[in-house]
């Protein structure tokens, strides 16, 4: 059975309002660290990088980089790419897929994804592609969530029945990650949390997060309409049951998002070994 697929050419128009709820700054500060890095290490002749995000969307993150680079991005949907075009900083922008990437090799100093690679079709092909395309001392970072790392952690999961299940399909694992970077010939990883996300809506004031509505999170968008409107309806049992008995609902988000860095050469940017990331 194929696997469902998030219409991003029909949500694009209103993606970048996630950004305005939530605007996830580590996961920009933690991009920017190790692009200075790689900039400014000693065998490098340039300050200059090529960088290339996968999965780009509408180029949030692209745009956080800005400072001389050269900035390069993919992404599946035209629509999103459409909205990419419309910021104010140079990006060339390229439609096509993570498993074959349309580029030469050696091209990139940094290819990275944010909380795309579970969109991938061909995941290990992805990180393969990148390697390829990849400078001696380059890097590959991939950023975003594992749902095994948030299931007491997000109302979502507990409301709307599946989701989690079907996030434990989409998602790999980190230690799966870092067997692909591995088999792909990146010689050192290193993992770590870049990014924390909490928030703790009470009461009635969870019928107006933003991350509940359809199109939010793709969670919720792969939802049929039927199943939404069910959880919608859980939700506002739940409520109801509470304020009878005199009680307040709590309704919390509580996520982490990770970096998992690969390298060419040299020592990888951060904390902790892959070899210990859950």
């Amino acid at each position: 059975m194929a696997e469902p697929r998030v219409d991003y050419d029909r949500i694009a128009p209103g993606y970048n309002r996630r950004f305005a709820a939530n605007a996830t700054r580590g996961v920009a500060v933690a991009l920017r660290s190790l692009a200075r890095e790689l900039a400014g290490e000693p065998a490098r002749d340039r300050e200059t990088l090529s960088i290339l995000e996968v999965g780009c969307g509408t180029g949030h993150w692209l745009a956080s980089l800005e400072g001389g680079h050269r900035l390069c991005g993919l992404d599946l949907s035209a629509g999103m790419l459409q909205q990419a075009r419309q910021r104010p900083v140079t990006l060339d922008l390229v439609r096509g897929r993570a498993g074959r990437l349309p580029f030469s090799g050696g091209t990139f100093d940094l290819v990275y994804c944010v909380n795309a690679i579970h969109h991938f079709d061909d995941r290990p092909g992805f990180v393969a592609e990148a390697r390829r395309l990849l400078r001696a001392g380059g890097a590959l970072a991939v950023a975003g969530m594992d749902p095994r790392r948030a299931r007491a952690g997000w109302y979502v999961y507990d409301y709307f029945p599946g989701t989690y299940e079907a996030d434990l399909a989409r998602f790999p694992s980190w230690g799966t990650v870092a067997d692909w970077m591995i088999a792909a010939g990146f010689e050192r990883l290193s993992w770590r949390t870049v990014e924390t996300i909490y928030d703790a809506k009470v009461g009635r004031a969870v019928l107006r997060d933003p991350f509940l509505g359809k199109d939010a999170t793709s969670q919720l968008t792969l939802l049929d309409d039927e199943a939404y409107a069910a959880g919608l309806e859980r939700i506002e049992r739940a409520l109801a049951a509470a304020e009878d008995s005199g009680q307040t609902l709590t309704f919390p988000t509580d996520l982490m998002l990770d970096m998992l860095v690969g390298r060419l050469g040299g020592p990888a940017p951060g904390v902790q070994p892959a070899s210990r990331a859950p």
